[in-house]
């Protein structure tokens, strides 16, 4: 009984947080209020609490009431989604403003991502996207030149280049991810609208082909006030070598 009422109290509380009757800011009632109204012990209120918490509705202090944070938007790493599409599923408006779209010779560090020689032509392309109008993330994406070579006759501020891509027999079968943080450098102060240095989140992806070759190598920055990264983990790995790479000199 009990632990289906810490999930009803965390869904009374989501409910009255997303409905706007407790608003960024505001205090979550205490432990013993929310005792009181559910006449139950502090045991469900503090599980109900900590399932908010993890869902980033509330932070919670020591020595005072846990309060309501900004909300910001959650993007899954664990599967590949295209922007346009995870922004309407989260009822947001996608956006694009494309800075760059250019045919120049890969760089080492470029030619090792996408499999290619070094000087071997790709496409680059600098775009920037919204949510709600609101500067979020800048895409910074290279593309073998076969894949690539379709961007050129089309709006990317309109489409979804995954999903361009996919129609054109580019469709990702494999994709890798990685996870870290940085300081937005100068493109990225301009563009997202916050302080150079500051930090952003930094997602770089390899997408591969049906017959595992790469064909889009990405850097992707997102503003760290507006979303965040969840992984759903399905299973158990002994090492961790799938969750957590060490990073050497």
């Amino acid at each position: 009984m009990a632990r289906l009422m810490y999930k009803q109290i965390a869904d009374d509380l989501r409910a009255r947080i997303y409905g706007g009757e407790l608003e960024p800011g505001d205090d979550v009632p205490t432990e013993a209020e929310l005792a009181d109204r559910w006449a139950t012990s502090r045991g469900p209120i503090r599980n109900a609490l900590a399932l908010l918490r993890g869902e980033g509705l509330i932070e919670t202090t020591r020595g005072r009431p846990a309060r309501v944070v900004d909300r910001k938007a959650q993007q899954p790493v664990d599967v590949s989604i295209p922007f346009t599409r995870w922004a309407r599923e989260i009822g947001a408006v996608p956006g694009a403003r494309t800075q760059e779209v250019s045919l120049r010779r890969a760089d080492p560090h470029k030619a090792a991502l996408l499999d290619v020689e070094p000087g071997t032509p790709v496409i680059d392309v600098v775009r920037l996207r919204l949510l709600d109008g609101i500067p979020t993330m800048l895409e910074r994406l290279s593309y073998t030149e076969t894949a690539g070579r379709v961007l050129f006759d089309a709006d990317l501020d309109a489409v979804s280049i995954t999903e361009l891509l996919e129609q054109h027999g580019f469709g990702s079968q494999d994709v890798d991810h990685e996870i870290d943080a940085t300081a937005a450098d100068e493109l990225d102060a301009r563009h997202l609208e916050v302080a150079e240095g500051s930090p952003v989140l930094r997602l770089h992806r390899v997408s591969r082909d049906a017959d595992g070759r790469p064909f889009e190598a990405s850097e992707d920055r997102y503003r760290s006030d507006i979303v965040r990264f969840t992984v759903s983990v399905s299973g158990r790995s002994r090492t961790g070598e799938h969750y957590v790479r060490p990073l050497r000199p």
